[in-house]
């Protein structure tokens, strides 16, 4: 039997020294291979709770640069991982196996294995504590003897263990990044929990909202409002996390962003990031006709962090460049402008912009003058 005490025992202590999963995959590739297994390609198929990825998948082959992959939406709707032995072992959490010369299962993967020659494929489940059911792959182009197969099945047991710990810190990022945005989600990770604990920061500030949202809300079903809803965000926050800035909330029909100022990235390169956003997202609004957004764009300090009570927190930003960032969406609005500038923001730019005139602002001291 090959020797695999050593892996076993890396698995077992939380494989030390390894800093991601692709990494852990790797040395379980490394070793077996090394221990004798002839194993010629391995995988590691893990489902996850995202709203656009619906796993990951890790591909270890010999002497090859591992390979990260993910399940989309489109895959699982096309039906191919479902009919494939990973699917089979997901809902049956069952050991499967083909071997060359057995009848044909029926599923898409076989001739490619085949192509590959591949004689030998084994799945074996992995069973979280939970009862979650994910999938470890080994094929080989010579075979597995059944001391080859006790060897997997043994390392398959503590990397169950150690899966799980990293898919449940996996989830716990996704989550938080999907509803309080990426770089709010990993403060919250490290520990920025507590009520009140709140930092003060620079930032370009975006806050937007969809026009006639009143009236078309009279006209329509909230189904269709919510379809129109997503379509007009849709437009938006691809563009602004392209450029680094994060959406901290959706305020019905409106949208508030920023873009942190930092040692890295300067006043002048955070606004016109936000400008540039701004183009793409009016850009594919263009796609939906009769659909049309009013923006501000301002520069400032905000509070950024933890408020609320006791056990209900929100991750946010706060502060009077904010409410002013929302008076300005209102001058937008005011004015049939689809985009308004603070004088702060424009002079940030260092570009030229039409001035629109100064403007008196409910809850803003003196006027405030406004650029489009």
């Amino acid at each position: 039997m090959p020797s695999c005490d050593a892996l076993f025992e890396w698995l077992l202590d939380g494989a030390p020294g390894a800093t991601n999963a692709p990494a852990i995959a790797q040395r379980i590739g490394d070793e077996l291979h090394a221990a004798g297994v002839p194993l010629d390609r391995f995988g590691v198929f893990v489902t996850t709770l995202h709203p656009n990825v619906l796993g990951r998948a890790f591909i270890w082959e010999p002497k090859k640069e591992m390979r990260v992959l993910s399940l989309t939406k489109e895959v699982r709707a096309a039906g191919t991982y479902d009919n494939s032995p990973i699917g089979w072992v997901n809902r049956n959490a069952k050991e499967w196996r083909w071997q060359k010369g057995d009848p044909d299962p029926g599923y898409g993967i076989i001739p490619d294995l085949i192509a590959m020659g591949c004689v030998d494929y084994v799945c074996e489940p992995m069973i979280f504590t939970s009862g979650e059911v994910h999938v470890l792959t080994f094929a080989s182009n010579t075979g597995f003897t059944n001391e080859h197969l006790d060897a997997i099945r043994r390392i398959t047991r503590p990397l169950a263990r150690l899966t799980e710990i990293y898919a449940m810190r996996r989830t716990a990022e996704n989550v938080l990044s999907t509803y309080v945005g990426r770089h709010s989600g990993a403060r919250v990770m490290a520990g920025r929990i507590f009520k009140g604990d709140v930092e003060t920061i620079r930032a370009a500030i975006w806050f937007s909202d969809l026009r006639g949202f009143t009236e078309m809300s009279s006209k329509k079903t909230a189904k269709e409002m919510i379809g129109i809803l997503n379509d007009v965000f849709e437009c938006q926050v691809p563009a602004i996390e392209k450029r680094g800035g994060e959406v901290l909330k959706f305020i019905g029909d409106g949208l508030l962003a920023i873009f942190p100022i930092t040692e890295e990235k300067s006043a002048k390169v955070q606004c016109v990031a936000a400008l540039d956003a701004a183009a793409e997202t009016f850009e594919a609004m263009a796609k939906f006709p009769g659909l049309r957004i009013g923006l501000a764009l301002h520069i400032g300090d905000v509070e950024y962090g933890n408020i609320g009570g006791a056990s209900r927190l929100d991750f946010t930003a706060i502060g009077s460049a904010v409410n002013l960032a929302a008076r300005l969406e209102g001058v937008a609005s005011k004015l049939g402008r689809p985009m308004v500038l603070s004088a702060d923001f424009a002079k940030a730019t260092e570009r030229s912009f039409e001035d629109l005139g100064a403007f008196e602002l409910k809850g803003i001291s003196g006027p405030q003058r406004v650029f489009g």
